[in-house]
């Protein structure tokens, strides 16, 4: 029987190589790259240099927000499913590797894929930025967009194990990405007009710890110490979250969302065929 480290390493190597020569991702690393350096270049341009949080870094954030999660969700579900219905999935399991090892996998090759055009996507702003006398990225910014990268590839391939083919994949992939970043906001909202302030107030926040992208939104004010600008109603939480008992919880709360699909995919997935 073979190493299974090095087994996983050579899976996850040849799966990186072929997200890389996907031309679905290819086009998304085109198309954050355009996106990110017209933001910056406009902003550069149009703006004064001032510190906080600026027009340049909401838009910097609001991309990161709903870009990152559409192509994570869309592109890690079609590639599991893929696997499943063309075969793959099968032929691997004749092979010594563990259900958990494929699952792995997955997860370690796509976000590298995603982390490799974020950076791509920072180092060619960075580039053209310094001709116009250089461009400023918070570090929080970068955090923020790894933790997208790892809660949503995990998401991903839980969804790509639920679905019975690619695309099924994508469909569902799209409505959960419409219902984290879109339609669970418009729902508070709606609910707002109808019940009491005080029963919105612990609405909106049971709310942030079970939508990702709003719970990694309120990361980047926590991180970059510009809470003030979420208003009154979390001044509560935002005081339980500066404190070190309270950053422990932030820590584990983010670790749960990414490895509770990632089990829950495993279980899925084993279920297809008797594990080796």
């Amino acid at each position: 029987m073979g190493n299974p480290f090095l087994m996983l390493g050579k899976f996850i190597l040849l799966e990186w190589k072929q997200m890389l020569r996907s031309r679905w991702l290819q086009l998304v690393a085109i198309l954050f790259i355009f996106v990110f350096v017209a933001i910056v270049m406009i902003q550069q341009l149009a703006l004064p240099d001032i510190e906080g949080f600026t027009r340049q870094t909401a838009s910097f954030l609001n991309l990161l927000l709903f870009l990152l999660p559409l192509f994570t969700l869309t592109i890690g579900g079609m590639s599991v499913a893929g696997d499943v219905e063309s075969g793959w999935f099968s032929l691997l399991k004749t092979y010594p590797m563990k259900i958990v090892q494929y699952v792995l996998g997955k997860f370690i090759a796509l976000i590298g894929s995603f982390i490799f055009i974020v950076l791509l996507a920072l180092g060619v702003v960075f580039t053209l930025g310094g001709l116009f006398g250089g461009v400023k990225v918070p570090f929080e910014l970068l955090i923020i967009a790894f933790g997208l990268i790892f809660i949503f590839s995990s998401i991903a391939i839980l969804l790509g194990s639920l679905a019975k083919n690619r695309l099924h994949a994508l469909a569902i992939s799209l409505v959960v990405w419409a219902l984290l970043l879109l339609l669970l906001s418009y729902l508070v909202m709606a609910v707002g007009t109808v019940v009491p302030g005080h029963v919105l107030q612990k609405l909106t926040i049971v709310m942030l710890h079970i939508n990702p992208a709003d719970w990694l939104r309120f990361g980047y004010f926590l991180l970059s110490h510009q809470t003030a600008v979420l208003g009154p109603t979390y001044y509560d939480l935002i005081a339980f979250y500066e404190s070190a008992f309270g950053t422990i919880v932030f820590v584990a709360v983010t670790l749960l969302w990414i490895a509770l699909p990632l089990i829950v995919a495993t279980i899925k997935l084993k279920k297809l065929g008797v594990e080796k």
